[in-house]
């Protein structure tokens, strides 16, 4: 990938691209870049090459810390694209297969869950209810994967016929979680290390685990304070920020660049499986989008575009890629008023 980037006062800016460009790309980002609060991380790929890179504002606001393409922003749901490809992969390898249900891996599951398939899990057809609403009012130590299981234990039906109709579900991809442990003999932040993040070397990138490991160049989340217009209040975590299968894995724009070169040159899983992971497998309830394996599959400008974006407490990302055109946008962002979804497309738009 041939990357140019000068860095001036934290802001990240490639002088290889022709000033019209620069400009247009800049002016999505322009609205959300004043002051000196937390800000975002942009960096738009066409062709293997950097077209568009920029960061603004900080990733430690007490500390001054300003956010670089190096800093690691917590993912939200961008994460379960990784833990989509963990699952091909071991399917891959013939650890498991698509087609298991709930009950081969937890045999004490709830009868009403027990003929869900992984395929289902994938694809938010199962029906399961969502942890975060039979969580106990009282819950004062962070929720894991495991206990969302536990969570789900006592369930007497779901919302509906599994792979009867879409409905998003974090549940979902904390239990893929799990069963990525028990196919593959190792805890799922260590799987993703070995299995994916070391094989496309994003060296900063980390499940990360609350006193077990350390994000380097972390970036801290913040959202508005509604008491003081124009400031932000750390908002970094919460009681479901330790649940890893939906929303745990720490990234930058330069190590998911490789995740992007990774996907395109299918190293992780070969091309038939990756056509599983972008097939349009389940409708969604809008219908006018598509869900595969961990991406939502819509279009911008009528070119379709795979994406997901990620959602969370203090914290907006956005992963799109368009690979007609050889265009991906990553959008990182540590405050909870940036659109990342948003910008992510507008920036697309721009560049196709």
């Amino acid at each position: 990938m041939k990357i140019l980037l000068v860095g001036i006062s934290g802001v990240v800016c490639l002088l290889a691209l022709s000033c019209s460009s620069l400009r247009s790309g800049a002016d999505v980002i322009f609205p959300f870049r004043a002051g000196s609060g937390p800000g975002a991380s942009v960096m738009v790929i066409r062709s293997d090459s950097v077209v568009f890179a920029e960061s603004f504002g900080c990733a430690d606001v007490e500390a001054g810390v300003n956010i670089t393409p190096a800093t690691n922003f917590r993912l939200a749901s961008v994460t379960k694209q990784f833990t989509a490809m963990s699952v091909m992969i071991l399917a891959e390898r013939g650890a498991l297969s698509l087609n298991q249900t709930l009950q081969d891996f937890f045999p004490d599951v709830a009868p009403a869950a027990r003929r869900i398939t992984l395929r289902h899990l994938l694809t938010h057809t199962s029906g399961l209810i969502e942890y975060e609403d039979v969580m106990p009012d009282s819950t004062t130590v962070p929720v894991l994967d495991a206990d969302v299981l536990r969570l789900l234990k006592g369930i007497d039906s779901t919302r509906f016929l599994p792979g009867t109709r879409f409905a998003y579900s974090n549940s979902a991809f904390a239990l893929l979680a799990l069963i990525v442990e028990r196919a593959s003999g190792m805890p799922f932040a260590r799987f993703l290390e070995e299995s994916i993040f070391r094989p496309l070397h994003m060296d900063a990138s980390i499940g990360y685990e609350r006193g077990k490991s350390v994000v380097a160049n972390r970036a801290y989340g913040y959202s508005p304070d509604t008491l003081h217009p124009g400031s932000y209040v750390r908002t970094d975590q919460s009681m479901t920020s330790s649940v890893l299968g939906d929303g745990g894995i720490y990234s930058s724009v330069l190590d998911l660049s490789k995740w992007d070169e990774g996907l395109a040159a299918c190293r992780l899983v070969p091309p038939a499986r990756m056509s599983e992971v972008f097939a349009h497998q389940a409708l969604t309830d809008d219908g006018k989008t598509w869900y595969g394996y961990g991406w939502f599959i819509g279009t911008v400008g009528g070119v379709e575009v795979f994406y997901h974006g990620g959602s969370t407490i203090g914290f907006r990302t956005c992963v799109l890629r368009m690979p007609s055109r050889s265009l991906t946008v990553l959008v990182l962002c540590n405050r909870s008023d940036i659109p990342a979804v948003d910008v992510a497309r507008q920036l697309a738009q721009v560049y196709m």
